[in-house]
């Protein structure tokens, strides 16, 4: 076999894997985020389980609405507010990647809630879900940590 003839086996075999691992790669944010809202189900059942149930939604779903949420609590906190929150809530590292990627999502202000109703959006639930997933929150945030940080959720999340 000539060099040449190598070399353009070489380069059929490289353009083949490339060309079917295009479709793999634009997927990988999509998987990326099955993934994380699986960690995130994982690493926090009980609070999963339980915001599933109030909203009628799967797991995965509840784990990015928490994660939304939890995501412009921070935006809008002191870090030592939310480190008392995050302290409380188990897996809350895996919940705030759970979240689905929106422009608004994480700023302060009036913009994070909106932000949320997006999310919310992009997870498959009504946009008035938030209304149900918030005092939820708030309240198991206040049983797990007590009144004060509850208070702190609250207060961020108006």
């Amino acid at each position: 076999m000539t060099p040449r003839r190598c070399l353009g086996i070489v380069c059929v075999g490289l353009i083949g894997v490339f060309a079917l691992s295009g479709p793999a790669l634009a997927q990988a944010p999509q998987d990326l985020a099955q993934q994380a809202a699986s960690a995130a189900v994982s690493a926090s059942p009980g609070l999963i389980g339980d915001l599933s149930k109030e909203l009628g939604s799967t797991p995965e779903q509840a784990a990015g609405a928490a994660g939304a949420l939890f995501g412009v609590a921070k935006s809008r906190l002191k870090p030592e507010e939310f480190s008392q929150i995050a302290s409380a809530v188990p897996g809350m590292d895996s919940l705030l990647k759970a979240a689905p990627a929106t422009s608004a999502v994480g700023l302060g202000g009036a913009t994070g809630l909106s932000g949320v109703t997006s999310a919310f959006t992009k997870l498959g639930l009504k946009p008035d879900m938030v209304a149900k997933a918030v005092p939820f929150l708030n309240t198991y945030v206040s049983k797990l940590a007590g009144p004060q940080v509850g208070g702190l959720l609250a207060g961020a999340l108006k």
